[in-house]
């Protein structure tokens, strides 16, 4: 933790990406449970994905449309923890509609709901990455939202086991649903959550406003002081990046209960634990990446580098442990588990660096997915959440590094480019078809989200050092 953020303030903020995480896993769940119920093909199901993330675009588009009409950034002008607990307010909406939907079982009416909370989230977001990056030395600006996703993941790895406790648990193993009554009672309970949280935020004494310090660009001539944040190739190239990081993580996900389904008969209501493995994956890479936020030895980062993976792998065991889950097929996960901190030393805190290696690393898992049968099928899908993991803070990293004043404009573009876990995943879902591509070899979307990934992390380090920016400078002080 830097000097300039103090720990109580550091959680007040990562609430809100506790929040993003359960409601973004959960969805893995209403996705088999609406398909099965309402007999829709996996791609017409996949349109949960597409209304929950393209509404993280149609949110930024209206923040960046406001703030050019009113002459100036909304953030800047409302204030940074004013705007997050106001986005808040607009999701604990949202979830309202999730009882109308639930008694009628209308899809329409399910799909709008996750729409607003996905606006709601998309004014959190523009409003938190920027100001977990600058709490501090921007330099660390990845291993604090690192953390921050650390925290996201915690959320991720119980959304999907306490929404399925909430929707079968009062049913027999296997027994189907007769209604969809039951799927309204967590998100009404997470709608309160959302407005104590907006209230926690407004006296928190989180800071209101960012201070940008000029870049070397901004100090330049008039001509480089009128340039737009989209000029940047590393913005433009990053919001490639987003979309598709986004997508194949995803897309991954919310496929993975219809393969769990086709390739292993394993029922809808016992599918739970596998997604929870996968997003807990996230958490256990983002612990990981997370230990150069701390302000402790070399030694000490190097002990916690090898204890937080497997002390996130324990919370998605206990998290099971207590839902009552076989636990027994997860036990071999924690030999996979030291790819994740083998890579992450390797990487030496350079997110350009990590990037590449994260993204070569998941497009191996992924066709070892496609490829293999069986459990080791599985636990290769699930393991892409490893070389997830930390792929969003690199990229957010990478893609604001130099923009200054510019930085709020960058952010809310990037957060726009959410809508790729939508858009990736429907794609998915449409190859999945037995006709096409089928569930399994459907996979082959995220390869190619990867190769893109790996290249933007190889370019953009020479884009950077062209602009005096050198994360391995900041990665061998922080050694």
């Amino acid at each position: 933790m830097t000097k300039n953020a103090t720990w109580s303030m550091m959680l007040t903020l990562v609430s809100v990406f506790f929040f993003w995480g359960f409601v973004a896993a959960s969805n893995d769940i209403l996705i088999p449970v609406f398909k099965e119920h309402l007999h829709l093909e996996q791609w017409q199901s996949q349109l949960i994905s597409v209304a929950f993330y393209v509404a993280y675009t149609v949110g930024s588009i209206i923040y960046f449309v406001l703030s050019r009409s009113t002459g100036g950034d909304i953030l800047n002008k409302i204030g940074y923890k004013n705007g997050i607990a106001l986005g808040l307010v607009l999701s604990a909406c949202g979830t309202l509609l999730f009882y109308p939907a639930a008694m009628s079982a209308s899809f329409p009416l399910m799909i709008s709901g996750l729409f607003i909370v996905g606006l709601g989230f998309s004014l959190q977001q523009t409003a938190a990455n920027p100001l977990a990056i600058n709490m501090g030395d921007p330099m660390k600006g990845s291993q604090r939202l690192s953390l921050a996703g650390g925290i996201n993941n915690i959320g991720t790895t119980i959304g999907p086991v306490v929404v399925s406790i909430a929707i079968f648990g009062s049913l027999a193993p296997g027994a189907k649903l007769e209604n969809l009554e039951s799927v309204k009672t967590p998100y009404l309970i997470l709608g309160a959550a959302f407005l104590v949280v907006a209230f926690l935020f407004k006296i928190s004494s989180l800071p209101n406003q960012i201070h940008h310090e000029e870049t070397e660009q901004e100090r330049g001539s008039k001509s480089q002081k009128s340039t737009r944040a989209i000029s940047y190739p590393q913005l433009w190239m990053g919001m490639i990046a987003i979309f598709l990081y986004v997508g194949v993580e995803v897309a991954t996900a919310s496929n993975l209960p219809e393969f769990m389904k086709q390739k292993l008969h394993v029922p809808t209501d016992q599918v739970s634990p596998y997604v929870s493995l996968f997003w807990a994956s996230l958490m256990i890479g983002r612990w990981s990446g997370a230990v150069g936020a701390f302000n402790i030895s070399k030694q000490g980062r190097k002990i916690l580098s090898f204890v937080l993976p497997y002390v996130a792998f324990g919370v998605f065991m206990l998290v099971n442990y207590l839902a009552n889950q076989n636990l027994a097929p997860f036990y071999s996960y924690l030999f996979v588990i030291p790819l994740i901190i083998i890579a992450d030393l390797l990487s030496k805190g350079n997110p350009a660096r990590q990037l590449v290696l994260f993204s070569a690393l998941g497009i191996v898992a992924l066709l070892i997915g496609i490829l293999a049968d069986g459990m080791v099928s599985a636990y290769a899908f699930i393991s892409v959440g490893l070389f997830c993991s930390t792929l969003w803070p690199c990229i957010f990293t990478l893609a604001i590094a130099g923009l200054g004043k510019k930085t709020n404009d960058g952010a809310s573009f990037l957060i726009m480019m959410i809508m790729g876990g939508g858009l990736v995943s429907w794609l998915q879902g449409y190859l999945a078809k037995d006709e096409l591509l089928g569930i399994q070899w459907s996979y082959l979307v995220g390869v190619f989200c990867f190769v893109y990934l790996a290249y933007y992390g190889w370019r953009v380090k020479s884009i950077l050092s062209k602009q005096g920016i050198d994360y391995d400078l900041a990665s061998s002080s922080a050694h």
